[in-house]
């Protein structure tokens, strides 16, 4: 069934239709179609458009081609252009006639503007969900670490000594604005298209409102051409999708270089690993590798609906059809990471032992030993240059700071007494810094509360 023939006197060509035809992947918001349809024809009754007996008629077949589709007994196939005229040819089939009524006051254009805001709305709210599982998880393990010692790093190089709960914080800030971002999103996007025609309304006493109340939307859009025409949201979420996977794929990276044989910070559930076909000995962090890998693919979604939308002029344009594949993909390489993503986390080992080693054989403290000269009145610059004769000494011995004994502090400079050795103790490196925001305990303390409260709203 083709809603615009009437017009030609001759069949589309084959390829022509296979080419244009969108079904193969619109189909996927087939609920959200007859949702819209649902809300379009009670809508329609309500300003006397249709009569009640045929609302009620229509909406009955509507439910009984959504209750076919779930259970398998109806199949959408490829026969029609799109899934809104698979569903109203179904619906003609089923009550005749009166199906045809579905139509009236309605474009194809608003139509799909309005199944594809409610999809992507439905989708917003998973990944947002899906973003508060994960960040449920970085705060239990921030609450059981922090006093779990660990070099943090800057330029890939060992440079100050923090916990695991302040590394794994660094992420629930980035997740947590990710879900910020998804919020603003949903309030952006949410007013509803669907009145607004083909591009200019239509002559019909349509209420607006009432639809848009019916569908859970803020109010109705305010300008038809901008309302057929506005791809928007999809670029802000699909923009907001690529910060979640480049966030993702950062922690992955990091990962995969803990896991290695040189760091060994942490070990990754054999459920979430992979062996080699012919290295007995391996065990591959494979999922980290493909989360950070499958980012690529999502930011691919976006460069494709920004370079699709440059060029558009007012209304709407046959290209715009060009916004689903790829955002569809997009949703569902994001939603699988993040699931994939909080389960290899929940089951990972972290070696603390290890990390703390780490931290102090990579001079991490060598600023606090820095500031400890400062602290005697040595100016800073001063200090500066001894601790890193200091550092020269160790490397040379192959040792730590803390390995160092009194008199070879002293041979360096005799500012140095026995406290020193407290000073850069990893613990106390770590406590003395309780600005809010910093990995001390106190700071720390603070921040799991808020955390917490977060969470809870």
């Amino acid at each position: 069934m083709k809603l615009w023939g009437g017009r030609f006197t001759k069949e589309t060509n084959q390829l022509v239709h296979n080419f244009n035809a969108s079904i193969g992947f619109d189909q996927k918001f087939y609920k959200q179609d007859i949702q819209g349809s649902i809300a379009h024809v009670t809508m329609l009754a309500a300003q006397n458009i249709i009569d009640n007996s045929e609302k009620e008629t229509i909406i009955k077949g509507l439910q009984s081609i959504l209750e076919d589709i779930d259970n398998g007994s109806l199949i959408i196939d490829g026969e029609h252009e799109d899934i809104h005229s698979f569903v109203e040819a179904h619906l003609i089939e089923r009550i005749g006639d009166v199906g045809k009524k579905l139509h009236t006051g309605r474009s194809r254009n608003d139509q799909v503007a309005l199944d594809m805001k409610l999809y992507t709305r439905d989708e917003v709210k998973e990944i947002n969900a899906l973003l508060k599982d994960l960040l449920k998880e970085l705060y239990q393990i921030m609450k059981e670490n922090t006093e779990t010692f660990m070099p943090g790093f800057t330029h890939l190089q060992k440079a100050q000594p923090i916990t695991l709960a302040h590394h794994m914080g660094a992420y629930f800030e980035m997740f947590k604005r990710d879900r910020s971002r998804m919020d603003d999103i949903f309030q952006r996007m949410n007013y509803c298209p669907l009145g607004s025609g083909a591009l200019a309304g239509t002559t019909y006493p349509l209420d607006r409102n009432l639809t848009a109340s019916l569908l859970e939307f803020a109010g109705p859009t305010l300008n038809s051409m901008d309302s057929v025409s506005d791809r928007d949201y999809l670029i802000e979420f699909l923009s907001a999708c690529s910060t979640i996977m480049m966030h993702l794929s950062r922690f992955c990276e990091e990962i995969c270089i803990w896991n290695t044989n040189e760091y060994q910070f942490v070990d990754i559930d054999d459920s979430y690993s992979t062996g080699s076909s012919i290295m007995p000995q391996k065990k591959n962090p494979d999922i980290a590798e493909l989360i950070r890998g499958k980012t690529g693919r999502v930011y691919g979604a976006l460069i494709s609906i920004l370079t699709t939308m440059k060029g558009l002029p007012l209304a709407y344009n046959k290209d715009m059809q060009e916004d689903k594949e790829l955002t569809f993909d997009a949703i569902d390489t994001v939603k699988g990471c993040i699931v994939l993503f909080t389960g290899m986390l929940a089951s990972m080992k972290f070696n603390n032992e290890i990390m703390e080693s780490s931290a102090k054989n990579g001079f991490t403290n060598a600023t606090d030993a820095a500031d400890y000269l400062v602290n005697h009145g040595v100016p800073f610059r001063d200090a500066h240059g001894i601790v890193g004769r200091l550092v020269l000494f160790c490397i040379e011995k192959n040792i730590s700071l803390d390995d160092m004994k009194l008199e070879e502090f002293k041979a360096i400079s005799p500012v140095f007494e026995e406290d020193i050795y407290e000073a850069i103790s990893m613990k106390n490196c770590v406590e003395k810094r309780n600005t809010i925001g910093a990995p001390g305990t106190i700071a720390m303390t603070q921040v799991l509360k808020e955390c917490e409260a977060y969470l809870n709203e």
